[in-house]
C-alpha cells in the first residue's frame, strides 16, 4: 500500500527538497510543483511532492493519521 504524506519544505536545492513531519525526513524531488519553497507543506509520496497545500489542511490531515495510528495500537491484541 501506498501513502502520501504532508510534510514541511525545510530546504530546497537543484529541484530536491528536504521534508519533514514528526520527527522524520525525506528528499522528495520538487520537480512537479516547481513553486514550491522553504516553508510549504506537500504531499510528499515516492520520492516526489505531488501538490501543495496549506498548513491547516496539513495539520488536519497529520491529526488524521495520529487517530488512525492510536486506534490501530488500541486494537493490537497481546
Amino acid at each position: 500500500m501506498c501513502l502520501a504524506v504532508p510534510m514541511e519544505i525545510i530546504s530546497i536545492e537543484n529541484e530536491m527538497a528536504n521534508c519533514t513531519v514528526s520527527g522524520i525526513s525525506v528528499h522528495a524531488s520538487v520537480s512537479l510543483v516547481p513553486h514550491a519553497k522553504v516553508g510549504d507543506w506537500a504531499i510528499v509520496h515516492a520520492g516526489f511532492a505531488i501538490e501543495l497545500l496549506d498548513e491547516e489542511e496539513a495539520k488536519k490531515t497529520i491529526k488524521l493519521f495520529n487517530e488512525i495510528e492510536a486506534l490501530y495500537q488500541d486494537s493490537i491484541i497481546e
